[in-house]
């Protein structure tokens, strides 16, 4: 087992005297938020969250932890799907909740500089009100935060055409584990000096640094966006027929993928009907530009080419409104197929062309194992959500046999040149099944990685790797 020192009472009027006394919470119900994510139906309770202010305090709380071998957690707004922010040994749960400001923006270099605690919608509304654009849009944007974007490199339905949180961020101030900041990148466009630590840092899951401010780069807000919806009569043709867009040069901002469960179980949540429910297979498409008759003609051109290839109809959502209750049912999903049962989720990925192979292998091995699986997500860049639901399966069951079947959909994936998580991260729930996707060799020098920037190993441990022999967690907060 891993052992770290509990934080005592002399660390915790440490912590007062450094964020002040309401920004330090160490007991009763006002720590619990801080003991989940939205992962699934684990918990973990810190033993304490501390709320610093700038800099200068995460430097002086991560230096307190470093030197007395206190665990610490970094946590942006909680939304994580992979157990990233989960105090799975306990002690420091650093929030940067109250490092939420907008720093600058800059719409001369079309560069916005951000605490990570901004959450990103607020960031999305701020940058368009000047005619500029942040384009990732994770499902939860209105309470997911850039710091934890930055953490996880969350993407969202954009991603294909826009990319996703690693194409934005220019450069970031961190604190390493042992209390010293830093910075790293610069408010350029080309960067070629020295080794690039901003990308190093994003995707890391705040196990190498907590990231204290970052800059991102935007782009002109597009003036124009049309949502086309297609309804299909089976998961593989909405599948194929996406491929063909991409063939006859129709480029989509966004496709989204939702099977009939999962969208009966939006229309379940939200008490209100979806275009074409009953339909096995929905594609959302957003086409967006500058000039209104290119956007307009590619939509009409897609609508064709969807018909084509065995639509059922091609609804097209002109009016603002109409559009935002469409994505309003997609964003909805996630949720909605989360509250049907206790559930495991899937970050499949793989190569686009490779997505009704996915689909047909999800589908097998579920029912190979007597699972039932509900599919959605980003199908322009080919990365699907796979919730496993237990319903009514017994408890000895779904522990006993979930792990299996979940092995066999990443070996899946991975033979189709595809990888375990697209967009969620490892985390704590996928860290077992990293060796299916990662050499050895890879695994080691990541390994080797984290020890040059944590020695003491105190940064949200527990994540992204293996647990080796005896090295389980040691918290007594529980878990699933």
């Amino acid at each position: 087992m891993r052992h770290f020192t509990k934080p005592d009472d002399e660390d915790i009027r440490f912590f007062r005297d450094i964020a002040g006394d309401k920004n330090v919470i160490s007991g009763g119900d006002d720590i619990e938020p801080y003991s989940h994510d939205e992962t699934e139906d684990y918990r973990f309770a810190p033993d304490v969250v501390v709320k610093p202010s700038d800099t200068a305090q995460v430097c002086a709380v991560m230096k307190r932890c470093f030197e007395r071998g206190i665990a610490v957690t970094p946590r942006g707004g909680g939304t994580g799907l992979s157990g990233g922010a989960l105090c799975v040994f306990g002690g420091v749960c650093l929030s940067f909740e109250r490092m939420n400001k907008i720093l600058d923006i800059d719409t001369k270099n079309f560069m916005a500089t951000v605490q990570p605690g901004v959450v990103v919608e607020t960031l999305h509304n701020e940058v368009e009100a000047l005619g500029l654009f942040y384009p990732p849009d994770p499902a939860s944007k209105g309470s997911c935060t850039l710091g934890g974007n930055i953490a996880e490199c969350a993407g969202g339905a954009r991603a294909m055409k826009y990319g996703t949180t690693k194409d934005y961020v220019l450069a970031v101030e961190a604190v390493l584990p042992d209390g010293r900041p830093f910075r790293a990148g610069a408010k350029t466009l080309k960067n070629a000096t020295g080794y690039n630590l901003v990308q190093l840092l994003i995707g890391s899951e705040g196990t190498l640094a907590a990231v204290t401010e970052a800059t991102v780069k935007l782009i002109p807000a597009p003036l124009v966006r049309r949502t086309l919806l297609a309804p299909f009569d089976s998961l593989e043709t909405a599948a194929a027929a996406l491929n063909e867009l991409f063939l006859k040069r129709v480029s989509p901002c966004a496709v989204e993928f939702m099977e009939k469960e999962a969208i009966k179980s939006a229309e379940r949540m939200l008490e209100r009907s979806f275009p074409y429910s009953d339909s096995e297979a929905l594609l959302l498409i957003e086409l967006d530009g500058s000039d209104a008759d290119a956007v307009n003609a590619d939509v009409e051109k897609a609508g064709g080419i969807l018909l084509e290839e065995g639509a059922l109809d091609a609804l097209v959502a002109e009016a603002g409104h109409r559009q935002n209750e469409m994505w309003d049912m997609r964003r909805a999903v996630g949720e909605a197929v989360k509250k049907i049962s206790v559930y495991k989720e899937e970050d499949t990925v793989v190569p686009r062309a490779a997505l009704p192979a996915l689909m047909r292998s999800i589908k097998s091995i579920a029912d190979r194992h007597g699972f039932t699986a509900i599919c959605y997500g980003h199908a322009g860049d080919g990365n699907i959500h796979a919730n496993i639901i237990k319903g009514d399966m017994d408890e000895l069951r779904w522990r006993r046999d979930l792990p299996a079947l979940i092995a066999d959909i990443h070996r899946a994936v991975v033979g189709l040149d595809g990888t375990i998580s697209g967009e969620h991260g490892i985390g704590f729930s996928q860290k077992e099944f990293m060796p299916i996707a990662v050499s050895q060799t890879a695994l080691e020098i990541m390994i080797s990685v984290k020890r040059a920037f944590d020695p003491k190993g105190i940064l949200n441990p527990g994540k992204i790797f293996p647990d080796a022999p005896g090295e389980g967690t040691s918290h007594s907060g529980g878990g699933q």
